[in-house]
């Protein structure tokens, strides 16, 4: 899928923003991503409202492979291949798909910037014995052991 059919494929559901994304393109409106295009196909972000239709189509998840496993991604499911030819519908499941994505993007917790975690994860610092105690310390020690 070239970027040209994208535009045309989302005309009626209004103006889309298409970026590079990995093999293919996101697909975003109001500046959420909701579907990605790749060269497995077209997949709409779906959630636990959503996933019954796509199911009812007969739709898969996105799934890939690695050289260990299989990975599925269960929050993009395949758009049904019908939806192709009545774009209508098609702004409807894209309307749903958006919203799934916003739901989605209300229920991550906020992002901590990276100077926060740092600070966060910085260890308190503790008063470290001089040698002349760590040196008797070992010396009391060998002597409690005779």
């Amino acid at each position: 899928m070239d970027r040209e059919f994208l535009i045309d494929l989302f005309a009626d559901f209004g103006p889309v923003a298409i970026r590079k994304m990995f093999s293919g393109y996101g697909i975003s409106a109001d500046g959420v991503n909701f579907a990605l295009a790749l060269r497995a196909g077209l997949f709409f972000r779906a959630d636990e409202m959503t996933i019954p239709d796509f199911e009812a189509e007969g739709s898969k998840p996105f799934q890939y492979s690695t050289r260990a496993k299989t990975v599925v991604v269960n929050s993009y499911w395949e758009l049904p291949a019908r939806l192709f030819d009545d774009s209508a519908e098609l702004a409807q499941w894209a309307r749903a798909a958006l919203a799934a994505a916003q739901r989605a993007k209300v229920k991550k917790p906020p992002k901590v910037k990276k100077a926060a975690k740092k600070v966060a994860k910085k260890p308190v610092a503790t008063k470290r014995p001089t040698k002349k105690k760590t040196v008797r310390r070992a010396g009391k020690a060998k002597r409690a052991l005779r």
